[in-house]
């Protein structure tokens, strides 16, 4: 759980950060959704539940793929050997994949399962208060999804301001700079 919620505030991070939504294919595809998501938070929870989990069940298939290949063709010697990692593996897979499914919970305020929410009391998955945080402008704060775990910690280091002024450095790349064009504001109003 705690991988997946890294991997979450990494993506999350990135899309947020970096590029345009004018980038051909992979702006559009993966950047747009996640720029819109500020405009409306409450727009993932009108996804059915394939549009929420699509994207993120597609990514863990390869790797699923590959440990069942592996248990249905290799010897119980060579599986005993890699047992420890397919759980692990396995276990990110699940939780990568419920990922969305859970962000989508933190933005629902109404009809939500008795058990999810309280998963979301114990903060066992992403609570909807702890989220909100994220949602304040100008979202440079806790990005990690799956649990929130790790914002906190990753805040407390300057975690992300640190990769921004290390990929700053080394690119000239500035982080949010198509954040006023997004918005439909020029720079000039600052």
């Amino acid at each position: 759980m705690l991988v997946a919620d890294f991997f979450s505030g990494l993506v999350h991070w990135a899309a947020d950060t970096w590029g345009s939504v004018d980038i051909p294919v992979f702006g559009k595809a993966f950047i747009r959704p996640f720029r819109e998501h500020h405009v409306d938070p409450t727009a993932i929870t009108r996804h059915d539940i394939i549009e929420t989990n699509g994207d993120n069940c597609l990514l863990t298939l390869p790797a699923l793929f590959y440990i069942s290949y592996r248990y249905f063709t290799f010897s119980q010697e060579a599986i005993q050997a890699s047992y420890g990692m397919d759980c692990f593996v396995f276990s990110l897979a699940v939780f990568v994949t419920l990922t969305n499914q859970i962000h989508k919970w933190s933005h629902t305020y109404f009809g939500l399962p008795l058990w999810v929410q309280k998963l979301q009391d114990w903060h066992i998955i992403l609570p909807r208060k702890h989220h909100r945080i994220h949602h304040v402008a100008p979202h440079e704060t806790y990005f990690c999804i799956t649990t929130g775990w790790l914002n906190y910690p990753l805040e407390v280091i300057k975690f992300w301001p640190s990769l921004e002024w290390l990929i700053e450095k080394t690119t000239g790349a500035k982080p949010r700079s198509d954040d006023f064009k997004w918005l439909g504001k020029s720079e000039k109003l600052q």
